[in-house]
């Protein structure tokens, strides 16, 4: 945490530890100079250790373990901290369909054209004859305003009329495009990453590989009842890349990068983060988001006529045409993008929770990620300009909804979760290890107090 003084930690509880020891320990970030600390609190056990092995070692009683059971701990060799986790990339998060795609910059063009043209109109007009048009406007005022209102009123009737109820939640969503469409858009999409990166694509015998298959069999099996989960065949594929991503396209093609499996601590944090790109696509995220962005973009067609129209130069409109883009972006598309991976992490808890998983773990996992930006020092940014929650108020909304979920995971006749919150261990293991860091500083071997940053843990 400063200097040379690094150290690492691990959530879970006593039981899952001396499991975890017996193959070798990893740690969440693997630094040189990593000191081991034991005992932090007497009821939380050993939480810290520096792994020596490869994963496959590590993992290799997986191979071994029946299909249908969980394992108890995923472990993971090489941390590499990255500035931010988005579990859904930009591409991913509102596919439209091809047609659209082309048609989308003529028809901003057409817009621009014609207001364009209007306003050259309008200036090429006499006076007289721009006075006698202001009259005729003056006298048909109720004409014009009827004509606007019925637009409007047609704007509104397709909007209401296209509403659809989301599954599993229930909540009501704007819904334009058709399913088939998107699905014949998955698979074009589906072919151009697997052109990518098929030179990264591990085997099947991989055990990276294996525990991924595993873990979304048993999401899977264990949420059957659920038609839009049965109604997909889930096909995965383990990428050999350092990013820290996952993501699910809308026919069921899985796609996870190893630097998420070297991220997350144990088999809770996978099996809720692949929960939530699962919870993406049943809840067709992507044609709902694309559905919206659409409806919007051709709402904005007449203001953007009108901005063109208007302004009386060009780099005027420009200017205005770029105020109205980043309004559209700022108010509406990215809230909604927020909002929707707020519903998936709520689903994705009851996925989890349905398959017997500690649902506990999964705000730990984005309080990893915001420590993990904290060390490396990053800047923290309003969430209002991203896509997604900050780390935060990602843990604090789970945080909410796990007393729900254990409810569930409760009603599913699963074991009793044994040992301490992980939630606790993480707090503990934190202040013990800032406790440490802070008596073993040095003039020589520290450069940066640990108060900048203050990492805010939540209490």
């Amino acid at each position: 945490l400063s200097g040379n003084t690094r150290n690492c930690f691990l959530t879970g509880n006593p039981d899952s530890y001396r499991s975890f020891i017996s193959k070798g320990l990893r740690c969440l970030f693997n630094i040189p100079n990593t000191e081991v600390y034991k005992n932090a609190h007497h009821s939380s056990g050993t939480f810290c250790l520096q792994s020596s092995r490869l994963l496959e070692k590590k993992i290799a009683s997986l191979q071994t373990s029946s299909v249908g059971q969980l394992p108890h701990h995923f472990c993971a060799w090489n941390i590499q901290i990255i500035r931010s986790f988005h579990t859904s990339p930009s591409f991913q998060a509102a596919p439209v369909p091809l047609f659209w795609i082309i048609v989308k910059p003529a028809q901003k063009l057409f817009a621009i054209i014609l207001g364009r043209s209007i306003r050259k109109w309008w200036k090429a007009l006499p006076p007289n004859k721009r006075e006698l048009f202001k009259e005729s406007a003056r006298k048909n005022k109720w004409k014009i305003l009827l004509g606007v209102s019925s637009l409007g009123v047609l704007f509104i009737v397709f909007y209401f009329t296209h509403l659809v109820e989301t599954p599993i939640t229930g909540r009501t969503r704007l819904l334009v495009f058709g399913k088939e469409h998107f699905k014949e858009l998955s698979q074009l999409e589906y072919n151009m990453w697997m052109e990518e990166f098929k030179s990264k694509m591990l085997p099947e015998t991989d055990a990276r590989y294996q525990v991924v298959e595993r873990v979304v069999g048993h999401l899977s099996e264990s949420n059957k009842d659920i038609p839009q989960v049965s109604a997909l065949k889930w096909v995965i594929h383990v990428v050999d890349e350092p990013g820290v991503n996952a993501f699910v396209l809308p026919n069921g093609e899985v796609f996870v990068f190893t630097g998420l499996l070297n991220a997350v601590s144990d088999i809770h944090q996978l099996s809720f983060i692949l929960g939530h790109e699962i919870a993406h696509a049943v809840l067709e995220h992507a044609v709902k988001k694309a559905s919206l962005v659409h409806f919007l973009d051709f709402l904005s067609l007449i203001f953007l006529t009108m901005i063109w129209a208007i302004c009386p130069r060009d780099s005027l409109a420009v200017v205005g045409q770029w105020i109205q883009s980043k309004l559209q972006e700022f108010m509406f598309n990215r809230p909604y993008s927020r909002t929707l991976e707020a519903e998936a992490d709520k689903v994705a808890l009851q996925f989890a929770a349905k398959a017997c998983v500690d649902v506990r773990a999964s705000s730990v996992f984005w309080q990893q990620m915001e420590l993990a930006e904290a060390i490396q020092g990053q800047p923290k940014f309003p969430e209002w300009l991203s896509t997604h929650p900050s780390h935060e108020n990602r843990a604090e909304h789970l945080d909410r909804l796990i007393p729900e979920a254990l409810k569930i995971r409760e009603s599913c006749n699963c074991p009793s979760l044994s040992g301490p919150d992980p939630r606790l261990i993480f707090r503990l293991n934190m202040q013990h290890l800032l406790e440490s860091s802070k008596d073993q500083e040095t003039p020589n071997s520290t450069k940066q107090d640990l108060s900048k940053p203050k990492l805010d843990f939540p209490h």
